[in-house]
């Protein structure tokens, strides 16, 4: 295993950081950490400026206020946006989701997004809330997707973007797709936090920014939560 730090940022947590995102960061950093990696977390506030050298970037959700002030402070920014063109990996939640695409809405207002993949988010007639499952794509050898969802956009995918999930239970994108990926990037809708319920993805993602086959991990504990929410929701 490399002896340099994982370096891990969470951006604009004063803005986008709802239904325990922040859980995510501890996570990687945990699962890293039990591997004996050295981790560097670093928390960049929407009033500071993005680090263009980090390895890992987590973005959460967030009302659609703060979602469209995040969005245009991204632009301005531009490190955000340098760091995943130069392939840093990008984990993206719900209104960070949304931001990664062409444009969203918020407030009534079509908003322009970061365009870092190809997908567009709109309003749904009715709003997203409650469980969210299904299998990932097999392409990236993971086990099912379980999180909570509560959103009320709809996001639509180009080619160049693939879905995460196909959706036994709950909304995602459409009722079909929940969440997409491309190279280094990865958007879901689950909260819960996501990685809580789903290490195998974080698990994913250090090895895409570390390029290195990870040891497997007791995970006992996650696999209990992973069963009862599976269960409650009779996808097991």
């Amino acid at each position: 295993m490399s002896t340099e730090a994982l370096r891990l940022v969470w951006v604009y947590p004063d803005l986008l950081s709802t239904y325990g995102d922040r859980g995510n960061l501890l996570i990687m950093a945990r699962r890293a950490d039990l591997r004996g990696l050295p981790v560097e977390c670093h928390e960049v506030r929407s009033d500071q400026p993005v680090p263009t050298g980090g390895d890992i970037y987590l973005i959460g959700g967030g009302e659609d206020g703060p979602q469209a002030l995040a969005a245009q402070r991204l632009i301005a920014d531009g490190g955000f946006q340098g760091a995943a063109r130069r392939g840093a990996v990008i984990f993206a939640v719900c209104a960070g989701y949304q931001l990664l695409g062409s444009s969203f809405f918020a407030k009534g207002a079509r908003c322009t997004g970061l365009e870092l993949m190809d997908l567009q988010s709109d309003r749904g007639e009715t709003r997203a809330v409650g469980e969210l499952a299904g299998p990932i794509d097999p392409a990236l050898g993971l086990p099912p997707l379980t999180g909570f969802e509560n959103h009320g956009g709809r996001t639509h995918l180009g080619p160049g973007a693939k879905p995460l999930v196909t959706v036994q239970v709950g909304v995602g994108n459409d009722g079909r797709t929940e969440g997409a990926w491309a190279g280094n990037m990865l958007g879901t809708y689950a909260h819960g936090p996501a990685l809580a319920r789903n290490p195998a993805i974080a698990d994913l993602l250090i090895k895409w920014a570390t390029g290195e086959t990870l040891e497997p991990l007791d995970d006992t504990w996650p696999d209990k939560l992973r069963n009862e929410r599976l269960t409650a929701i009779g996808t097991r």
